[in-house]
């Protein structure tokens, strides 16, 4: 297979979606009665799906088809605006912004599927085949979602993301048709790690609010120290696995990156945002403990299925090791639900745990 290049283009197209993902992460930082609701834990998932899937579809379009053309240009230009268009929507009052939010998802969505069409048109064979069944069954979930625009209240949400969803399902259903077509592995990982990296920088954002919100105390920059370390922990198990451990070469559907990497997302988004909640202290200790623990397990479990599979085969984590690393978090976090500990000891137990982490898998 043909080695691929991240072009500059794609670069440019992740740097817009930095704006949306630190929307979408800050709504889990609306505290009512010491905890995040429910409604703003649902709005966080429905606002970073379609961010998440917006951002999946031109980039896995480009992994199979993308060339550096004038005409491929053009596409990814106007797919800028809609960006634009659809960050700029995002917003806790979901209601008031739901017409243009819609419009720059659709957008998004819609150019994203012409060229597939475009593509079917122009390549032979398989490529043709494939390229025609994303072309021909993407339009089943953007026109549903298209018919929430003629309602109100909850079934407006309940049609968008129907159509939302089967759109995400189209690829697994059709991954007898797919395979035939094998996504460009390193290429996609690259992608995916570039985008991870985006997620990683909303931690540094929440350490940079840790130390203005405290005007450099000793209490603010010993957590934020302990944060910092977190950070490097993750950046060091995820990008040491991903540069040194897996085999690039391996052809596939490439769906356990792609669906794998959204829980790898929203579990590094909880995280940035648990960083701020920690400090601040507003939010209840038995709380805020469950959703940090549950961030980490979330990201410990996600990042484990998609490297696992792409591992080189004499490079796999052994089994007693991911026992023994399970054990350790749920040991950490009984001790913690027992007995009460500060923010910063919390930090350093997770910052320990992915230091651990990175040491024994990669």
């Amino acid at each position: 297979m043909l080695i691929k290049k991240v072009t500059w283009l794609e670069l440019f197209y992740d740097l817009l979606f930095v704006a949306a993902v630190s929307k979408a992460t800050h709504v889990l930082l609306h505290v009512e009665h010491g905890s995040i609701s429910w409604e703003h834990m649902e709005k966080f998932i429905m606002i970073f799906i379609p961010i998440w899937w917006a951002w999946v579809g031109q980039t896995v379009y480009n992994n199979r088809f993308g060339q550096d053309s004038i005409t491929h240009r053009i596409f990814m230009i106007l797919q800028l605006f809609f960006v634009l268009i659809m960050t700029a929507s995002l917003n806790i009052d979901f209601d008031a912004y739901y017409v243009s939010f819609f419009v720059g998802y659709i957008g998004l969505r819609g150019l994203t599927v012409v060229q597939y069409l475009l593509s079917a048109s122009k390549e032979t064979a398989h490529k043709q085949e494939t390229a025609r069944f994303f072309g021909t069954y993407f339009w089943i979930g953007i026109v549903i979602s298209s018919f929430s625009l003629f309602f109100d209240s909850w079934v407006r949400y309940l049609i968008l993301y129907t159509g939302i969803a089967i759109d995400i399902l189209v690829p697994l259903i059709g991954r007898k048709k797919l395979v035939i077509t094998p996504i460009h592995t390193e290429h996609l990982l690259e992608r995916f790690a570039q985008f991870t990296l985006i997620l990683l920088g909303e931690s540094v954002i929440s350490m940079l609010s840790v130390l203005q919100s405290d005007h450099f105390t000793v209490s603010s920059v010993v957590f934020a120290a302990l944060a910092f370390v977190l950070v490097i922990a993750i950046w060091w198990q995820y990008f040491e696995n991903m540069e040194k451990r897996v085999d690039k070469s391996k052809q596939s559907a490439g769906q356990t990156i792609i669906y794998g990497h959204l829980f790898i997302y929203l579990s590094l988004s909880m995280l940035a945002a648990s960083i701020q909640l920690l400090f601040l202290g507003q939010v209840d200790y038995i709380f805020v403990l469950c959703f940090t623990f549950a961030s980490v397990f979330i990201y410990f479990l996600s990042a484990l299925l998609v490297f696992h599979q792409y591992r080189l085969s004499h490079l796999k984590p052994r089994l007693r090791v991911i026992f023994f690393l399970t054990g350790i978090l749920c040991v950490l976090f009984i001790l913690n639900i027992f007995i009460v500990v500060p923010p910063h000891l919390i930090v350093a137990e997770i910052m320990l745990f992915f230091l651990l982490f990175a040491k024994t898998t990669v």
